[in-house]
């Protein structure tokens, strides 16, 4: 019955986005104040992703389809749930918080955006250990999130109902954000992934958090900290927001698979992947996962783990996929039987 609720929910949510007169967006740039994020031959984090999200919003506001709001528009110092406080009042259709990210290594460099969810590993957990590190700047940090364990993986399992409503939009706005980055400025595409970002878990819309590049690599902090790489870097996210927009609009699949959803016709499915060889759909093929249906797509052929009509279920499937070997591996939609996405 929740699961009938959702989709519902989400049909006229889409219903409502086609009737408006604007699309709010929230901008959040990382850090602020006493809090200067990464910090690597002078240059400060907080200084870059507020020059980036100014230039994002600059460029939003000369369309008047697009309603901005900013958490901050200069240095100082915004507590996490704050900004989720500012999105949510908002009432905003997506949240977007700009970040630089820090390695060990100082080879590691491009960009890879974050929605909420599970930590898939240990990097992916670090990244998000470090940004929510800053609640401890927070005056009554203790109370205010209670609950939240920033050591441990394992606090952020209970995420709530509404932030899992809106993973599939928030993965939808991250693709558009990877791939324009990736085309607009030749940087490495790191992927969308999922951790347990407190900012995030604050907001109830969908949100994405991307990390720009890192500033512990030389020449990549040298393009950061330039005024033609943040130029850059802006309109690539303006270009994936307005897409998004696009897509979110014109897109009637997900007033398909609401109703779909409602009727007991909608399943996902996870595929581990796609060959020219037809292999046996067994087991022992793909590392003990079971069960493997095949599909067969012109002279290749498409390899799918499981089949569960609940995301959760799913997803933990996923999971497992991913821990097998198959780190490429995504979920797919079926509707009455048929591929949806």
């Amino acid at each position: 019955m929740k699961k009938y609720f959702f989709y519902i929910f989400l049909f006229f949510s889409l219903s409502a986005l086609a009737q408006t007169e604007t699309f709010k967006i929230v901008l959040d740039a990382g850090h602020g104040g006493k809090d200067p994020g990464k910090v690597h031959k002078k240059i400060f984090e907080k200084d870059i992703v507020l020059k980036i999200i100014l230039l994002i919003g600059k460029e939003l506001e000369k369309d008047p389809l697009f309603k901005v709001t900013y958490t901050r528009k200069d240095d100082r110092f915004i507590e996490l749930y704050e900004r989720g406080a500012i999105a949510n009042k908002a009432k905003a259709d997506l949240f977007v918080s700009v970040h630089c990210n820090s390695s060990p290594s100082k080879d590691a460099h491009g960009s890879e955006s974050y929605v909420l969810g599970l930590h898939a590993n240990d990097i992916n957990f670090e990244v998000a250990k470090e940004e929510n590190q800053v609640i401890f700047l927070e005056k009554d940090y203790k109370e205010r999130y209670a609950g939240y364990d920033i050591n441990s993986p394992e606090s952020f399992i209970g995420l709530s109902i509404m932030q899992e409503e809106y993973l599939e939009q928030s993965i939808q706005a991250a693709k558009r954000v990877q791939s324009s980055l990736a085309e607009n400025t030749q940087r490495r595409d790191r992927g969308v992934k999922q951790a347990g970002f407190i900012v995030l878990h604050q907001t109830y819309m969908p949100a994405m958090l991307i990390e720009t590049g890192f500033l512990s690599n030389q020449e990549e902090r040298d393009y950061l900290n330039s005024a033609a790489g943040q130029q850059q870097i802006a309109s690539s996210i303006v270009k994936a927001i307005k897409g998004y927009y696009n897509w979110l609009k014109n897109n009637s699949q997900l007033s398909k698979e609401a109703v779909a959803a409602a009727n007991g016709d909608l399943f996902y499915r996870i595929q581990i992947a796609t060959s020219n060889k037809d292999l046996p759909a067994v087991p022992s093929n793909f590392k003990g996962l079971s069960p493997i249906l095949k599909e067969k797509i012109g002279n290749a052929f498409r390899y799918y783990y499981g089949k569960e009509t609940d995301l959760k279920k799913i997803e933990n499937l996923l999971q497992l996929a991913k821990k097998k070997g198959f780190t490429d591996a995504f979920i797919v939609t079926f509707i009455r039987g048929k591929r949806a996405n």
